[in-house]
């Protein structure tokens, strides 16, 4: 541990066991200092946190809040330190002696003013450097695909690219910026060779013999010749020394314009040669076309990126995939789309709503026209079938149906009448095509969101063991030739074709505690993974009422016989559960989901015997889930397990106990511990109350105009255990924002005036009634973040946890570390010897971290592969710290972090990322299943479109109905 003024971390004063007087009111604070607190202000008292390194101080609301909201009168002798776990051993989630009228008392209270918190400027708010290096674990040496690019010394320069009239298409951008070097090369352009990020960016190694200057090109295309004016403009140079500075440690802030130069350059030649998709490029030719389903084809590609690292620049290499269009008449892709056997039937409201969807913004090419294939754009699909459309032909309003005219003018009889028609051009002037005579044209992404099936396709596809994908990736540096590309040598880039040896180590697993009743009650798990063998939970959860409704074609003994299988395993693990359901089992209709569920509620809800679980067998046809935990969650109140007919009918004990494993904790019970959290062994988490948070946020696909981005936030609800996590959900206000609205908000009230609320107060808040303590240290991982939103999000979130906990009382400002958690990166790291120090699918090994050579040069960063790896090649997850006024080490956040890997609820194995950040994404997208389905209904095409089969329409956004409170307290989600 860390000597930087923490203080010793066995939390041995009173206050932290919970004995210290006075403790359980915010404004009184709390009693004695504890022994052993390093200093810091004892765990009841919310007083401001100690200077931190290198960091501003918040600035305190210049106004006392009200009296407190979380104010709870404490017992004078509150529940000690937790023991060893026994039989009876209560939750810190459920303290038994604190009384229910004070609790309710102190949040009757939350109406109160606070001065509202000017958030810091972006530029104050630097990131942590990095606080050393790790030592923990057993060293070792991987590979990363992460490849050393060496840079010349050049001036270079950035010209400002202006093109009239505007260009949308960065294709056409291209088309034209090539045209223009190639005409005025030499003339004009000093010999140099730009490199063009499409957009309105131009670079040259070399200053262009003039600051600004216009030209004139002229392109041909199918529809005549069209004159384009181009002006460079001279915007400013970039800073080569800057960025040496910066990778020498030896600068802070980040260069970016200039690695954005150098990483157009490398980009240039790929996005002239191969179909560019952010930061990847697809092309047939690195491997054959793989057919997904549903007119949907696979295509492989490669991911580029220029990363500054500790090592120096490096380009950041890796395979990838993503889905295409298949290059197919339309009229077959709509077949295969919407699972059409018979042609000649006409499309539903549901098809046709479902085929604008897919084609939207698509482009097609005529094919009754010859050898002239005409390009368009999807802007729609009429409602009104091709047989009644009609369009105007003369001023005087008459009309010709489009039939007639396809008929009379291109000979083209066609045949499928009944069917829509695709749009092109505006609803004002709509260009209408029929179907059979489009085909949709080759390399456009499919960017719409894959179902199951489609998934699963292209994953299969795709799998590749890690030495099969170390050696795809190094083939495909070969194919790229970066050094003889003429764009790097232009501005004077090499390319290693060797990937970076990196230095790292593997933690040691955590040892995890079960109950005392078990025949093992502790276990050391072994390669990421165990299981509970001879082992029983540490809290066992109890269930006296509850019911099972069976939606399959299960004959009703053989859903009676899985749930007596089902709890008996439950029992047999730790749980207590009543043999006999409230009711007998219900027979649901799948067409009937929600009737079912009320039937199921209206017979049990009378008794006064409320369920506390629902099993629910779904029923064969997918699709179901979202409605089912939609309408128990948000309207009936009910905790509900679904099971599949399949599993159900085969009653497997490994599945029966990793169902038994979400059970236990929906109903409250917790499945294991750590057992440095159980003896208080956690530096900065069990030595003073902390909490941990996980917030994700999620958006909808591209086209789901309906959907709103969603926010969810845990909260750790027990201390020091930190197992249960609370969830809370929001609808985004702006859609695919990615910083969360509502982790603190004001309202006004006409009586009560300006009321704070917000999803961290309401942690806050939580966390103080489920233990009987005040968390005086906040840790959060963020989920979702790119690198270019870390700033921002750091503002602003920072300066919203803030006020939360400012409004709960004045001076409380509880020390807060804030760490990204980046799953969706490409970097990959490989054993430096296969079959050696590798798990049984030759990856690295769970607990593998690295914190030197490719990560950042002066900033507090790690990569840590936390599982083990089942297909594939494992993803290690990049934890950035943003904020952290606690003074981690190193090794104390790696530690922690690997070591929460291991409580996940879900299963017995170490998962990927921290869980509090998997249960915010968990929960993220339990709250996209409560508005899925919704979208459909208004997108049917405007008013009138059934005249002249217009497709216009936008939806509104539907709002996220609320999460019952029973349901709440417990971890719905999983």
């Amino acid at each position: 541990m860390s000597s930087r003024g923490r203080g010793t971390s066995g939390g041995r004063g009173r206050n932290e066991g919970g004995r210290g007087r006075g403790g359980g009111d915010f404004n009184r604070g709390g009693g004695r200092a504890g022994r052993g607190s390093g200093g810091r202000a004892p765990a009841e008292s919310y007083g401001p946190p100690p200077q931190q390194r290198n960091q501003p101080q918040p600035t305190p609301p210049s106004r006392a809040p009200a009296p407190n909201p979380m104010a709870v009168a404490a017992p004078a002798a509150a529940a000690a330190a937790p023991a060893v776990a026994a039989s009876d051993r209560p939750s810190t989630s459920t303290p038994a002696l604190v009384a229910p009228q004070e609790i309710q008392r102190g949040i009757e209270q939350m109406t109160i003013q606070s001065e509202e918190m000017v958030p810091v400027s972006s530029k104050a708010m630097k990131h942590p450097a990095r606080p050393g290096f790790g030592k923990a674990g057993t060293p070792c040496i991987v590979r990363a695909n992460h490849f050393l690019v060496n840079v010349a010394d050049k001036n270079l320069f950035h010209y400002d690219v202006d093109i009239t009239p505007e260009v949308i298409s960065k294709s056409v951008c291209r088309t034209i910026i090539s045209q223009l070097v190639t005409l005025y090369k030499e003339s004009h352009l000093g010999m140099h060779i730009p490199a063009y990020d499409g957009r309105k960016s131009l670079y040259t190694a070399g200053e262009l013999p003039f600051a600004s200057k216009t030209f004139k090109i002229k392109l041909t295309g199918e529809r005549g010749v069209k004159e384009y004016d181009v002006v460079l403009k001279l915007a400013g140079r970039a800073d080569l020394h800057h960025l040496k500075q910066f990778l020498q440690g030896r600068q802070h802030d980040t260069p970016q314009d200039t690695i954005q130069v150098l990483d157009v350059v490398l980009r240039e030649t790929p996005s002239t040669n191969y179909v560019n998709v952010s930061r990847s490029f697809f092309s047939p030719v690195f491997g054959s076309r793989v057919s997904i389903g549903n007119g949907i084809e696979c295509w492989r590609g490669y991911y580029q990126s220029i990363r500054p690292t500790q090592m120096g620049l490096s380009l950041n290499i890796d395979i990838s995939a993503t889905s295409f269009y298949e290059p197919l008449q339309v009229v077959d892709f709509a077949r295969q789309y919407l699972n059409i056997r018979d042609l000649n039937r006409a499309l539903t409201d549901r098809d046709r709503i479902s085929l604008k969807k897919a084609l939207r913004a698509v482009k097609v090419e005529v094919t009754h026209m010859g050898d002239c294939r005409r390009r368009y754009k999807i802007t729609g699909v009429t409602s009104a079938p091709l047989r009644e459309l009609t369009f105007p032909i003369d001023e005087s309003g008459d009309k010709m149906h489009v039939t007639r005219y396809f008929e009379e003018k291109y000979q083209f009889r066609c045949r499928h009448v009944s069917w829509p028609c695709l749009q092109a051009g505006s609803d004002s002037r709509p260009i209408y095509l029929p179907m059979e005579v489009c085909k949709i044209v080759e390399g456009q992404r499919f960017s719409k969101k894959l179902n199951k099936d489609q998934v699963t396709a292209i994953l299969r596809a795709t799998c590749e063991r890690p030495q099969q994908r170390e050696n795809s990736i190094v083939k495909m540096v070969t194919h790229n030739k970066y050094n003889e590309d003429k764009y790097a040598k232009e501005f004077g880039l090499s390319v290693s074709n060797q990937l970076a040896s990196v230095e790292a180590r593997v933690l040691p697993p955590p040892r995890l505690k079960y109950h005392e009743s078990g025949k093992e009650k502790f276990c050391n798990p072994r390669v990421g993974a165990w299981n509970m063998i001879n082992k029983k939970m540490i809290n066992g959860g109890r269930i006296q009422n509850w019911a099972c409704i069976n939606f399959s074609r299960l004959p009703v003994d053989a859903v009676g016989y899985f749930c007596h299988s089902l709890f008996g395993i439950c029992n047999t693990i730790g749980m207590a559960i009543n043999p006999n359901p409230v009711i007998n089992i219900l027979a649901g209709h799948p067409n009937n989901i929600e009737s079912g569920l009320v039937e199921v509620y209206n017979q049990t809800a009378p008794k006064g015997r409320p369920l506390q679980l629902l099993v629910i067998i779904l029923p064969e046809i997918s699709g179901s889930y979202p409605k089912i935990k939609r309408i128990c969650e948000t309207e009936l109140g009910i905790v509900s397990q679904c099971c599949q007919p399949k599993h159900a009918s085969q009653c497997k004990p490994q599945y029966m106990e990793n169902v038994a494993l979400k059970i236990n904790i929906k109903v409250g019970g917790r499945n294991t511990l750590l057992e440095d959290a159980l003896y208080k062994r956690i530096p900065l988490v069990t030595d003073a109350p902390t909490i941990i948070f996980g917030a994700d946020v999620t958006h909808p696909p591209p086209g789901e105009d309906s959907a709103p981005s969603i926010a969810a936030v845990v909260g750790s609800m027990d201390w020091p255990e930190v197992t249960k996590y609370r969830a809370l959900i929001s609808a985004q206000s702006q859609r695919r924002r990615e910083i969360i609205n509502d982790l603190f908000t004001t309202t006004q009230d006409p009586q009560k005036g300006t009321v704070n609320g917000g999803m961290i107060r309401e942690l806050l808040i939580a966390f103080r009634k489920s233990t009987n303590q005040k968390p005086s240290r906040i840790i959060f991982y963020r989920d979702g973040v790119s690198e270019g939103q870390f700033n921002d999000v750091l503002l602003y979130e920072i300066d919203a946890i803030r006020k939360a906990c400012a409004s709960l009382e004045e001076g409380y400002l509880p020390p807060i570390t804030f760490v990204v958690v980046q799953k969706r990166h490409h970097t990959r790291l490989f054993p430096n010897v296969h079959n050696q120090q590798t798990d049984r699918s030759g990856n690295i090994l769970p607990g593998t971290v690295v914190d030197r050579k490719i990560c950042h040069p002066t900033e507090f960063d790690f990569y840590l592969c936390s599982h083990a790896g089942i297909q594939g090649t494992s993803r290690p997850t990049h934890y950035h710290v943003l904020w952290d006024e606690n003074n981690f080490s190193a090794d104390g956040l790696q530690t922690l972090t690997n070591n929460l890997c291991y409580t996940y609820a879900r299963c017995t194995r170490s998962v990927s990322i921290v869980p509090p950040a998997y249960y915010a994404h968990l929960a993220a997208f339990r709250a996209r299943d409560y508005v899925e389905g919704d979208s459909d209904a208004g997108s049917a095409s405007g008013p009138g479109s059934n005249v002249h089969g217009r497709a216009g329409g936008a939806a509104a956004s539907k709002p996220l109905p609320k999460v019952k409170d029973n349901v709440k307290e417990v971890m719905f989600y999983c």
